[in-house]
């Protein structure tokens, strides 16, 4: 009996649990494309449970790639308000081997480990009476994923959606929004393009958002909860325009997969961010050392002073899932048994999951002898 007929593969939400990232895998269902380069990949999982989550937020993708595991973090396209499956929207950059094996591998029936969803930018952290979503090139999928979920379940809402690319065929997600902008009577859209196209005709704004353009297509901007998304020059030069502009930076929020605080160039987005904590160059004397017990591979450690429990577990050989290594994508959440740690994230660990023990092994250092479930 095949998928379609299988009727044990209806069952009323009610009768199903959560999908559990540290139990279960995905399946690809689907792969549609979007634009030059840009496909979305629709996944359910692999033991007929549903998916939580908040519009917004991300999964790390463990792609098992011939050179060996690639994590990948990728913002959800979907809306939980559809909860049997999830999406993500790629953008394949030059010389990006995740997105590729993606684009060349991934089929519907394959298989491939996630962990998430999390993250914090999302509508649900922010509420307001009127919101604006700005974005460019893949960043748009954050705020697909919100405005899926306000077409949903709150369709009067008032919401500014300004998207810019390159091109009008580069526009992802565009047949949508427009019918999305014919149903939702809050909705206003504004779209912009750099370059104008020889496969078909432009008649709207073109040229990068700046400070004369914002006000044509947002005029109520500084009475709006911002959120933005795209390439890091682009957020930048957008939230210094609305600084410049006087606008309450306090509503104001960016997805940014870079550390927080760090000046260089973040990885692109759609893929980690380069490094981790920074490996220091003073020699530790042996006795500074920690012990650190993984009790699921049967390997006892000590952690020298100032490394972290991932860094130790790499040096002791035993593989914990990590992807942004700044405590933002959750991915190496393990379950601390005993021990204390001092633990500086950011936003990748809920206040409930360090109650139960859980902890990021990218930003934990032990304070003493510690057991990992690792």
């Amino acid at each position: 009996m095949n998928a379609m007929t299988d009727l044990g593969l209806y069952r009323h939400l009610d009768e199903m649990a959560p999908w559990n990232d540290r139990l279960q895998v995905l399946e690809v269902i689907g792969v549609s494309d979007e634009a030059p380069d840009v496909k979305t990949f629709t996944f359910r999982s692999d033991n007929q449970t549903w998916f939580r989550y908040r519009p917004g937020q991300f999964v790390t993708l463990e792609l098992p790639t011939t050179d060996g595991p690639l994590m990948r973090t990728y913002t959800l396209s979907s809306s939980p308000s559809r909860p049997f499956s999830i999406a993500v929207t790629v953008k394949a950059q030059a010389g990006s081997l995740g997105t590729r094996w993606m684009f060349d591998t991934l089929k519907p029936g394959v298989h491939v480990k996630a962990y998430g969803p999390t993250g914090d930018f999302s509508l649900h952290s922010h509420p307001a009476a009127k919101y604006l979503f700005i974005s460019a090139g893949s960043g748009v999928t954050p705020m697909m994923s919100m405005l899926r979920w306000l077409n949903d379940c709150a369709p009067w809402t008032d919401v500014g959606f300004v998207n810019c690319a390159r091109k009008p065929e580069e526009i992802i997600f565009r047949k949508e929004l427009e019918l999305l902008g014919s149903r939702m009577p809050g909705l206003t859209l504004g779209f912009m393009i750099e370059e104008r196209s020889s496969r078909e005709g432009w008649f709207g704004h073109m040229g990068r958002i700046d400070a004369i353009r914002l006000p044509l297509l947002a005029p109520d901007f500084r009475e709006r909860e911002i959120f933005c998304c795209g390439p890091d020059p682009f957020m930048r030069a957008v939230r210094q325009m609305l600084e410049a502009a006087g606008f309450d930076m306090a509503n104001y929020h960016q997805e940014s997969f870079a550390a927080p605080g760090v000046e260089e160039t973040p990885a692109p987005f759609g893929s980690p961010a380069e490094g981790g904590p920074a490996e220091g160059g003073v020699e530790i004397p042996t006795e500074a050392a920690t012990p650190i017990r993984f009790s699921l591979s049967d390997v006892d450690a000590d952690c020298v002073a100032g490394q972290t429990v991932l860094q130790t577990a790499r040096a002791s050989g035993v593989r914990i899932p990590a992807a942004c290594e700044f405590g933002l994508c959750g991915t190496c959440k393990v379950k601390k048994v005993s021990g204390t740690v001092e633990m500086s994230h950011n936003g990748g660990i809920l206040d409930h999951e360090i109650d139960d023990g859980f902890i990021l092994a990218c930003c934990s250092k032990p304070l003493t002898a510690i057991e990992i479930d690792a």
